[in-house]
């Protein structure tokens, strides 16, 4: 036998080095093992290992938990009914009775700034679920598909891109308002329906977009010349790797979307009394006369939602600093 150099090859066993295999591990964990030794991580773990060392994920993440859990489970913050008033004790100042105090019509500030997390927080998950489920949706099928289709769904999001949310949302409940006898399901996703159907085309758009990066890729390509349908090659390929920035945008959006219902409550044509929200409080707070001689009621639903909006932009900001390689 000659080696490359056609010269005779050293056969010897002092030449031949075995390769040193423990017989107790599989290949599998051989492979992963030296990955690991040179660093070799998914794109989820690279995101998620630089998450844990981001101060402002922790933060961020621990608002929005004392927030979903005071939305779904109020009886743990306050033990005092929302709805009851005392005109006696109108406008009182904080005390140690009642810690937010009390507004123009004897309702406690703080059971009441509690209880309405439940309703700005359902209307902003309900509509960036059906934001990003509709939205996701109709982009994979734009981008997968192309030609006309995509044309036709291009021109249908143009138009009501075209309608900004908060002045189509304003129009729609001035026309279609909710009555005092409404149930609460039926109010919650009204609103959130009136902001998630002016809502998608962005998350549409994004989607979109983010398909027709990924189609073009080899794993695409190989999949589809094996004869896997379109819907196994979605599911398995093209929404994996897609789907990453579009949870980003709906997390931030989600912050939005409290915001807008906190602004349509507030102009009277959001959430109707006696559903109890952190937009109808600012906006009974704000009576002429009462921010100066009750800042109380004004300051702690504000505070609540500022802090609400805030969290959810943030966890977006982080999330998407740790998703972009570009960012790193």
């Amino acid at each position: 036998m000659t080696d490359l150099r056609g010269e005779p090859a050293d056969l010897s066993s002092e030449a031949i080095v075995p390769l040193q295999v423990d017989a107790a591990s599989g290949p599998e964990e051989v492979i992963s093992e030296k990955a690991l030794e040179t660093g070799g991580r998914s794109m989820g773990a690279n995101a998620w290992r630089d998450l844990r060392r981001r101060p402002m994920f922790w933060i961020s993440l621990a608002l929005i938990v004392v927030f979903v859990a005071m939305a779904i489970f109020p009886q743990l913050f306050t033990s005092k009914d929302p709805a009851f008033a005392d005109l006696s004790k109108a406008r009182q100042t904080p005390s140690a009775e009642a810690v937010f105090g009390y507004d123009a019509q004897g309702y406690d500030v703080y059971a009441r700034t509690v209880y309405g997390a439940r309703a700005s927080v359902s209307v902003g998950i309900l509509a960036t679920l059906f934001s990003l489920i509709f939205g996701s949706a109709v982009g994979i099928i734009a981008g997968y598909r192309g030609g006309w289709l995509d044309s036709v769904i291009g021109r249908i999001a143009e138009i009501f891109l075209a309608i900004p949310i908060f002045l189509g949302g304003l129009l729609f409940l001035y026309t279609f308002p909710n009555q005092i006898d409404t149930p609460f399901a039926i109010a919650i996703g009204k609103v959130a329906f009136v902001i998630a159907i002016l809502a998608w085309p962005t998350i549409t758009r994004l989607m979109r977009s983010s398909v027709l990066q990924v189609k073009p890729n080899d794993y695409v390509q190989a999949a589809r010349a094996l004869g896997a349908s379109p819907l196994r090659i979605i599911g398995s390929h093209v929404l994996p790797n897609s789907v990453a920035s579009v949870i980003v945008v709906s997390t931030i959006n989600l912050g939005v979307f409290i915001s807008i219902e906190a602004s349509l409550s507030f102009l009277g044509v959001g959430l109707q009394p006696p559903v109890i929200s952190w937009g109808n409080m600012i906006s009974d707070a704000s009576g002429i006369g009462l921010i100066r001689v009750a800042p109380h009621m004004l300051l702690f639903p504000s505070l609540f939602l500022s802090l609400t909006v805030l969290s959810f932009i943030m966890l977006g900001d982080v999330v998407r600093d740790a998703i972009d390689p570009r960012l790193r």
